[in-house]
């Protein structure tokens, strides 16, 4: 089982972006996989979720320390049995390592931010057995990194995931589960990994549960007004490699 998680999100300049892409998914990427503990690499891009979705998020809180990357373009995930895998060897240990070529390849990324999480838990949706290659997340995400703003919100924001959101995704139609996630690196404490068949099944059974964040008095209106996102958070869109298999 994969309980950890190593997510990169950044931005990246227009002048070299095919030949980067290129060399992340045909040589790096599948390097990374030989790491001791490694089980799976995925890289998403951002298509930022539809208007509906962005009237939703449009006046959530944004982290303002200048020290948390703003990217937001791309996603890199790493998968792994814990988040011990990402620790031996660890980022510094990693970065020594490598060659001139990933040196100047990962240098071109702008804004990035790191975060590395332990799941805390997990629900199936409909669609769980589409998850494919082995555990690879699926073909299209929505992921949230975020802290909450006093520490007594923590307990209202864990039920409203166990009595509400997470009971809507196990049962939501082109759902394929959520993956509720603690960082033990990086500014937001908590993130949420939902996964999709596809962009049309969330936008048409997602989306609409979202926006009950605009009925005054809901849980989900209670939870907008205290939670605070890094700048790269909801990030929404499909997975570019590895790619989805054809009828899969």
């Amino acid at each position: 089982m994969d309980r950890g998680i190593w997510a990169t999100w950044y931005d990246l300049p227009g002048k070299g972006r095919e030949e980067y892409l290129a060399w992340l998914h045909e040589a790096h990427l599948p390097g990374v996989l030989a790491r001791k503990g490694y089980l799976w690499a995925a890289h998403f891009g951002n298509a930022g979720g539809g208007e509906r979705f962005q009237r939703v998020i449009q006046d959530m809180a944004r982290a303002d320390d200048p020290a948390v990357g703003a990217g937001k373009g791309y996603l890199v995930l790493l998968g792994a049995g814990s988040s011990l895998a990402f620790f031996d060897p660890n980022r510094d240990q990693i970065r020594a390592r490598q060659t001139a070529e990933e040196r100047e390849m990962l240098g071109r990324r702008i804004g990035a931010y790191t975060c590395v999480f332990a799941e805390e838990y997990r629900v199936e949706g409909p669609e769980a057995g589409r998850r494919a290659p082995g555990v690879t997340p699926g073909p299209y995400i929505q992921m949230g990194n975020f802290n909450v703003k006093a520490l007594g919100d923590g307990h209202d924001l864990g039920g409203w995931y166990a009595q509400h959101r997470l009971p809507f995704m196990a049962k939501m139609k082109g759902g394929i589960g959520a993956r509720k996630l603690a960082a033990t690196v990086g500014w937001g404490r908590h993130s949420i990994l939902y996964e999709y068949l596809s962009a049309e099944a969330r936008e048409e059974e997602f989306v609409g549960h979202e926006e009950i964040g605009h009925e005054a008095g809901s849980w989900t209106s209670r939870v907008h007004q205290y939670v605070v996102h890094a700048p790269c958070s909801p990030f929404v869109g499909p997975r570019l490699w590895p790619p989805f298999p054809a009828g899969g």
